[in-house]
């Protein structure tokens, strides 16, 4: 936090991959270091870190966003943490998203539940789309996205990836979606957060998300209870929930 509210210095990344700042790449060593060192035999895929092979080869690899939200943290917002998840051959098994700004831990481990400081979470028990508050990119509920016809949401947006993962689990919004591809990183810990606390989380297509993949991306991401999930997959039109 000592670079929060004090103009961190600010890089673009290439391929218009969004800002970095010094704050990420410190956060990035630091948990690098820490958890090489705890768990040598894990891979290690995170955003600040160039990627290799060699975690593809390991049953296990930490998939690490140092900062999630990193506009919000150079807009000295509170809307931003850090994600940390560790995938199982391809399935998140642990995850934690942590937002010091906000004083806020949320914590899932894969058959545990989920937490928000330490107490159990549970998602929302709307039964369907209509009224339901979720967040999504605004220009993905053009009418084209939607063969069974768009939703009448209520519709809001939150910065970071991940914190829209949370505040499904926790009930704060009924759910989130996003149909473009998505990395890694930016839903590991937040899907599996969702699904502990009983969201039906998919790709954008209505698959299982699989992780620590060679493209290091998901196609679209899904969080909602389980009705919810089911009628944003029929009205796209493109396939059945995954059990």
């Amino acid at each position: 936090m000592r670079h929060f509210g004090r103009a961190p210095e600010v890089w673009e990344k290439d391929a218009g991959q969004g800002p970095v700042t010094q704050a990420d790449l410190e956060v990035n060593t630091m948990l690098e270091a820490e958890l090489a060192a705890a768990r040598p035999d894990y891979g290690w895929l995170s955003e600040e870190t160039e990627d290799t092979p060699v975690r593809l080869e390991r049953e296990r690899t930490f998939i690490i966003d140092p900062i999630d939200g990193t506009r919000a943290f150079i807009e000295e917002k509170d809307a931003f943490g850090h994600a940390l998840a560790i995938a199982d051959r391809g399935e998140i098994v642990a995850g934690v998203m942590y937002l010091p700004a906000r004083g806020e831990l949320y914590a899932a481990a894969r058959g545990h539940g989920a937490t928000l400081n330490g107490t159990a979470i549970r998602t929302s028990t709307r039964d369907a789309l209509t009224g339901a508050k979720v967040a999504a990119p605004r220009n993905q509920l053009k009418p084209e996205h939607w063969p069974g016809g768009v939703p009448d949401i209520a519709h809001t947006m939150r910065p970071a990836l991940a914190w829209r993962l949370c505040l499904a689990a926790d009930g704060n919004l009924d759910g989130m979606f996003t149909f473009r591809p998505v990395w890694e990183w930016d839903a590991a810990a937040g899907s599996l957060i969702a699904s502990e606390a009983g969201a039906a989380v998919t790709d954008g297509v209505g698959r299982t998300p699989r992780f620590n993949s060679d493209t290091r991306r998901l196609d679209g991401i899904i969080a909602a209870p389980a009705p919810l999930t089911a009628e944003i997959i029929a009205r796209r039109g493109v396939g059945a929930p995954a059990s």
